[in-house]
């Protein structure tokens, strides 16, 4: 008779988790992309061969893949989940102490505008659902996150809890602007995440990911190259406000 397995042992993911330069790696990876280990070193403020040794760790846990091209090896979440649990810890985590105007001006941006995997999180991500929800392209809830609603009323997981669906009339919407979700996709198409900066819901899903991505194609955003930030341009302070009514001057 095989081993029967028992419950969750998610104190392992949590002992991952636990060292600060483990951490740091994991949420300069929440964007979606894959980076080369001398960046994470750089992101960890470690040697490069302790920078090795977490990211065996990271790879080991599950919570990273490994890329090889050439000599060189890069490293990206293994999934949206790994991106949602990163979300959901920062919701509980205490602010990081802010040291230097850099700092500062870097976790400004964070919470104006980032991406959560691969979809858009902040003050942009939640405005730009409320958006859709007032316009009536997405129904099924408020945008509103009520944490003693959640735990009194909701026993399922953040994220499937609110019937969040697309409208006859967003997938109209989503076709004239040009969204596409990939055939195919196994993903669920509408999912939400509760921002952690926000306490709000920002669109999250195979939907969430097709609108961030036609938002860059439109260079209405651009990514940062440091951080998981995402700032507006020229072309996507007019785009946003005249088609999300979303004001980011």
């Amino acid at each position: 008779m095989g081993q029967i397995p028992g419950d969750t042992d998610f104190a392992a993911v949590a002992a991952v988790l636990a060292d600060p330069g483990r951490a740091r790696m994991l949420l300069a990876l929440g964007d979606g992309r894959a980076l080369a280990a001398s960046t994470l070193a750089a992101e960890a403020g470690v040697a490069a061969s302790t920078a090795s040794a977490h990211l065996a760790r990271l790879v080991d846990a599950g919570l990273c893949q490994v890329e090889r091209h050439g000599r060189h090896r890069y490293y990206r979440m293994s999934g949206a989940e790994v991106g949602e649990l990163v979300e959901a810890l920062a919701r509980l985590a205490p602010a990081a102490p802010v040291r230097s105007l850099r700092e500062g001006s870097r976790a400004h941006a964070v919470r104006t505008a980032r991406t959560c995997y691969d979809h858009l999180a902040g003050q942009l991500g939640t405005a730009i659902m409320t958006a859709l929800l007032e316009r009536r392209i997405l129904a099924g809830g408020d945008g509103a996150f009520d944490a003693s609603a959640a735990q009194r009323d909701r026993l399922s997981a953040a994220g499937w809890d609110h019937d969040y669906r697309l409208t006859g009339t967003g997938r109209r919407w989503m076709d004239d602007f040009g969204v596409t979700v990939p055939p195919g996709s196994r993903r669920p198409l509408v999912r939400y995440c509760v921002d952690w900066s926000e306490q709000r819901h920002h669109l999250a899903g195979a939907l969430g990911a097709a609108v961030l991505a036609r938002l860059i194609d439109l260079n209405w955003l651009r990514r940062s190259p440091t951080s998981r930030a995402v700032h507006v341009t020229r072309e996507g302070q007019r785009g946003l406000a005249d088609t999300f009514g979303v004001e980011t001057a």
